[in-house]
């Protein structure tokens, strides 16, 4: 039998007053998905470009020219792509929303019959049931909020398209800097050798933070994004290698 853990080795305090707090405020929305994201691809494409071209025997001066065009372009590609990807959604849940407000001013009991079974199905019956129903449908913006939720697995947080844009792209600037930081301060020679390093550690932090919210422990998290992220900039070198004769 597990051991009863007290208020502090929990993660809610779970008085009256704190519950209420908790719920006042509802779920937040969370931008660790685009952190994680952007940071892998960010610190990936630019290690392969870095690695590509040092594979291929070309100057410290074309690493750093084309490290920092992909770090400003591919990385704004990949925020406007996330923001799309986000207002896209949004603009779907509103659609949602607005078809549902329809389905209940146009088939009212239909509806009705649909909260009807999606709470049968949650063990709801009798009188509990049909009483569930009538409090939810007694609230035009409820009964469409729980349709939305149920039928359609619509989130109950809303996620901001902007954020979503721009913690992608910090995370892709900020970890793609990485490797190219022993060519801006070291020149060419045993440069190739400090980004590996670097990189690697940059993939293995992305991976341990990202435990924070997984149940998964640090160092295996770390370790399979560190792995991830390497099998990704070996392939890029080998690549480069295997070019380097048509640019000799």
């Amino acid at each position: 039998m597990p051991a009863i853990m007290d208020d502090a080795d929990i993660e809610h305090l779970h008085s009256p007053e704190a519950i209420a707090e908790r719920l006042d405020k509802g779920p937040q929305a969370n931008y660790l998905r685009d952190w994680v994201f952007g940071g892998i691809d960010g610190a990936v494409t630019t290690f392969a470009i870095v690695a590509g071209v040092a594979g291929a025997a070309l100057s410290t001066k074309i690493i750093l020219i084309l490290g920092a065009a992909n770090l400003l372009a591919d990385g704004f590609s990949m925020a406007a792509g996330n923001y799309s990807g986000v207002k896209a959604e949004k603009d779907d849940y509103e659609r949602l929303r607005q078809m549902e407000h329809r389905h209940i001013l146009e088939t009212p009991e239909g509806e009705r019959e649909e909260i009807r079974q999606i709470f049968a199905a949650k063990g709801f019956e009798g009188e509990d049931l049909e009483r569930a129903v009538d409090i939810i449908t007694e609230s035009h913006e409820r009964w469409v909020q729980v349709m939305l939720e149920e039928e359609h697995g619509a989130p109950k947080t809303e996620r901001s398209a902007l954020k979503s844009g721009l913690v992608t792209f910090g995370a892709f600037f900020v970890c793609g800097a990485v490797p190219l930081l022993p060519f801006l301060f070291a020149g060419t020679q045993g440069a190739l050798t400090t980004a590996t390093v670097m990189t690697g550690l940059t993939f293995f932090g992305i991976g341990s933070l990202k435990s924070r919210w997984s149940t998964a422990p640090w160092w295996k998290s770390g370790f399979e994004t560190f792995v991830i992220g390497m099998v990704a900039a070996g392939v890029a070198y080998g690549v480069g290698m295997a070019l380097k004769g048509l640019v000799a």
